[in-house]
């Protein structure tokens, strides 16, 4: 005999329409790493380079998505397709606020890069 209750059963979705939500979700989310790659290998190579704050928050910024992306597929995949794609579409805009937020601090202060030299 199972253990599994009837709701158990019925919210399950089968392995394929986990992979298809996953795998659109994870285009979205690997755009977002690179992106953030993107910005942090601009920055490094630039004029002044980044200091130790630069790389810790452009560093983060890289791997944000991918724990985001993480936690909310573990979460989610247990649950029903509609629950899997809220929790990953909230987790995508989680994302794409810490993004600006980085874009934002990074635009207007340079505590993220090296000093002027004389």
């Amino acid at each position: 005999m199972s253990t599994e209750t009837a709701s158990e059963r019925s919210r399950r979705i089968p392995t394929w329409l986990t992979g298809t939500i996953t795998g659109a979700f994870g285009l979205l989310y690997a755009y977002a790493v690179w992106n953030a790659l993107d910005f942090l290998i601009l920055q490094a190579s630039g004029l002044r380079g980044l200091n130790g704050l630069g790389w810790l928050v452009l560093g983060f910024a890289v791997l944000f998505p991918i724990i985001v992306f993480a936690v909310t597929f573990g979460m989610g995949r247990r649950r029903g397709a509609r629950a899997l794609s809220l929790m990953l579409l909230v987790g995508l805009g989680l994302v794409a606020v810490f993004w600006l937020d980085v874009l934002a601090y990074s635009s207007i202060t340079d505590a993220l890069l090296n000093p002027l030299e004389t």
